[in-house]
């Protein structure tokens, strides 16, 4: 029961999508704090390189840059390939890439919808089913191998903005957590989602010109998220603490959907 074996994740290695940036960032951070051997993939090559030796250097750990697209079945196939030829198996695999689109419902593009959806929701179940057999490698009955899948708030609530795929796409994920987690969960595989409200990023900033003091004054917590936050609780879901939670979305938000009467920038 000491904390330092209910929350102990050291020596095992996670693949995080969309590592180089905003909340996949934080959370490889918060592996490599933690003794955690972490390959993080991005579509910009020279941004994930800087980051992954940053983060190393930073934490004295090992941070392995896979540049990758995940926009395509493709891309999975490839992202699946090269990881295999460093690794025979995987512990952590966190979905955190995804992309956002915001356009009047008038005009709303195919485009704009296609591009969410294949990369927020297609991409993750395929490299879930294709990373699946590395997954199981490891996985035992008192030490599951862990798939956490990055969804948001808007997923959940009705958004303020007009991100009519991005918030499909979301609550699309949700449930896909669900029907992973009865699938896998006989493997020794648990799924699980995080719903994760405003936090700083290149998601969200852009949509606020990087100014979150009027989302900081609305939320419960009277701040945006952190990286203390986040990493928390995927750390959580990936010790034995967090070994017997399955199929559930939690809300990492400030209260925002649980504790607020008003829409999160009302």
């Amino acid at each position: 029961m000491k904390i330092e074996d209910l929350f102990k994740i050291k020596g095992k290695v996670a693949l995080v999508t969309g590592g180089s940036r905003g909340i996949g960032e934080m959370i490889a951070a918060g592996f490599l704090a933690n003794g955690v051997k972490v390959y993080i993939s991005a579509r910009k090559e020279d941004q994930l390189n800087q980051k992954a030796e940053e983060l190393s250097e930073k934490f004295g750990g090992e941070c392995i840059p896979i540049h990758n697209d995940l926009g395509t079945l493709d891309g999975v196939e490839e992202l699946v390939a090269k990881y295999s030829s460093f690794e025979d198996s995987l512990d952590f695999l966190v979905n955190n890439a995804g992309a956002a689109w915001g356009e009047p419902f008038e005009s709303f593009s195919e485009g704009g919808w296609d591009k969410v959806m294949d990369l927020n929701v297609k991409s993750m179940f395929f490299l879930s089913r294709n990373l699946t057999n590395l997954l199981k490698k490891n996985a035992s009955l008192d030490d599951p191998s862990r798939i956490i899948n990055i969804g948001s708030i808007e997923g959940i609530q009705v958004p303020p903005f007009e991100t009519y795929s991005y918030a499909a796409s979301k609550a699309a994920v949700h449930h896909l957590t669900r029907a992973l987690a009865r699938k896998l969960v006989s493997e020794n595989i648990t799924v699980n989602a995080i719903a994760p409200g405003p936090f700083p990023s290149m998601m969200l900033g852009p949509a606020v010109n990087h100014d979150y003091s009027f989302i900081e004054k609305t939320n419960p917590r009277k701040r945006i998220g952190s990286p203390e936050d986040i990493a928390g609780l995927v750390i959580y879901l990936c010790s034995r603490a967090g070994a017997y939670t399955v199929g559930d979305t939690i809300t990492c938000d400030g209260g925002i959907v649980n504790a607020s009467s008003s829409n999160w920038t009302d």
